[in-house]
């Protein structure tokens, strides 16, 4: 009898356990494959696949701020151990992890932190070439402004403006200018902080940027992006308004979108160059080229919505151009195919009705894919996602976007590279959903062709696609000049 009551007891423990870990699947014997950190200004994420679905908890201790992460059902590996060395100085919320075998099937990871931190831990199902994924993604407590994180750029590269050195040989565009290297110029961006900084107290209250809930496990990785704020508009511009706001309050932004990145690699070509290695070279050449340039006098600035390997959202990229005011929107990709035959460079549109052609929608129907390979819980984060890409836009956001895509692919073909379609085609591409923006999406080559492969990995063939890129900016602004309009920063 004594025997039969003590197997009923341990029945019984065992069926409380299993109730207090909740509904999750829980893994037993699960195989860690692989760890990896990617660490931004944004947030750093860390993965932790498998061969099965992972069940943690979390814990946030405040001082000193530290997180502890309890993974069950698995034992200590020399995958987890990888986790310690993985970790760099230079990472913005990391300064250190901790990981052991905290009780029989627990492994605990530590991370000592460098600031507080809002964690975000969710699964991801298998997708792709993954597995089982498990995603603790740090952000900080306030949120990242993309406007602030563009005057900090602005800011950091003031000592080198007026420098003289020029990075852009495009020739000139009617009313289209590389800036002047003569003197030290002025840094509209600063001084208008500057400004903003000295005024007794603001006009209207500042934009408020949305406090993020507790962190629950399972949610999604929600930053909300502040919206824009209110933008005056005129063709003309105010003849009243004073020389200095006329040079300061005017700043031509084009908002850089280089694609995938982080947990997505993007295509992949036959010898192993990833998508979001390639197009984030580019961009940051195009950079170069947009922050020496100016329009009818008005300084160009370029933003990018990542400028180093990690995953954003598609939601997030529109958000981003939008919290900046930016007048343009190019987003930069490497297309591949299922054979290495197909080639040629491609810039697309967004359509309200329908794709032009089967290949423009099987290529917005794989780029709107990239959510689900870079890693958005996609329960917590659809209200979010809704929100931002599912805006009407307008029939005449649609035709700027026709327009500047058609100076961009006229461009490219300047400069011996091959077409794989000669006009602009249109699609339902997320991340050109932004109504008040004119978008494009250029797809530089076939990363999956190996001569295109092997060209866009040379530098001087990303040069003169920046530089074509860059004249079709020019040409854009030449025949539609922006609108004139105060930014409030």
């Amino acid at each position: 009898m004594k025997a039969t009551g003590l197997k009923r007891r341990v029945l019984l423990q065992g069926g409380s356990i299993a109730l207090m870990l909740g509904v999750h699947q829980i893994a037993r014997g699960a195989t860690i494959l692989a760890v990896r950190v990617w660490p931004a200004a944004d947030y750093t994420r860390v993965t932790i696949e498998s061969d099965a679905r992972l069940n943690s908890q979390q814990l946030v201790v405040g001082s000193p701020p530290r997180l502890a992460v309890d993974i069950e059902g698995i034992d200590l590996s020399p995958e987890l151990r990888e986790l310690v060395g993985k970790i760099k100085p230079g990472d913005p919320f990391i300064n250190g992890l901790r990981v052991g075998q905290n009780a029989p099937k627990v492994v605990r990871i530590v991370f000592d932190l460098k600031q507080a931190v809002v964690p975000q831990v969710f699964s991801l199902a298998p997708v792709a070439a993954y597995k089982h994924r498990l995603v603790l993604d740090l952000y900080p407590e306030q949120a990242i402004d993309p406007m602030e994180a563009l005057i900090a750029e602005r800011l950091r590269d003031a000592p080198r403006a007026g420098s003289g050195s020029n990075t852009n040989n495009a020739p000139a565009v009617a009313g289209i200018v590389p800036s002047a290297p003569a003197a030290p110029a002025a840094d509209p961006l600063g001084e208008l902080m500057a400004q903003q900084s000295m005024r007794p107290g603001p006009q209207t209250p500042p934009p408020v940027l949305i406090t993020p809930p507790p962190p629950v496990v399972g949610t999604a990785p929600v930053r909300p992006v502040a919206p824009p704020p209110p933008v005056a508009a005129t063709r003309g511009g105010s003849s009243s308004t004073a020389a200095t706001a006329s040079r300061t309050d005017r700043i031509i932004i084009v908002a850089l979108d280089p694609g995938h990145g982080g947990e997505d690699p993007g295509a992949i070509g036959p010898n192993g160059t990833r998508e979001k290695d390639i197009v984030l070279q580019v961009a940051h050449r195009l950079r170069e080229r947009i922050n020496a340039s100016s329009v009818n006098g008005s300084p160009m600035r370029a933003f990018l919505t990542r400028d180093a390997d990690f995953f954003v959202p598609l939601g997030v990229r529109v958000q981003k151009a939008r919290r900046v005011q930016a007048d343009l929107f190019v987003s930069i990709h490497a297309d591949a195919f299922t054979t290495p035959a197909a080639r040629g460079a491609s810039v697309f549109a967004l359509s309200q009705s329908g794709a032009s052609s089967s290949a423009a929608r099987w290529m917005a129907n794989k780029e709107n894919d990239a959510d689900k390979v870079g890693g958005v819980n996609v329960g917590g984060h659809e209200a979010q996602v809704q929100r931002a890409l599912l805006d009407m836009s307008t029939t005449a956001q649609i035709n700027d976007s026709l327009k500047l895509g058609g100076a961009m692919l006229g461009e490219i073909k300047n400069i011996g590279a091959r077409l794989h379609k000669g006009q602009v085609e249109q699609a339902g591409f997320a991340v050109l959903k932004a109504p008040d923006i004119p978008s494009v999406l250029v797809e530089t080559a076939f990363i999956s062709n190996p001569e295109e492969e092997a060209n866009l990995r040379r530098v001087d063939y990303q040069e003169n696609l920046a530089d074509a890129l860059m004249r079709g900016i020019q040409r854009y602004f030449a025949q539609n000049p922006p609108l004139a309009r105060s930014r409030q920063l």
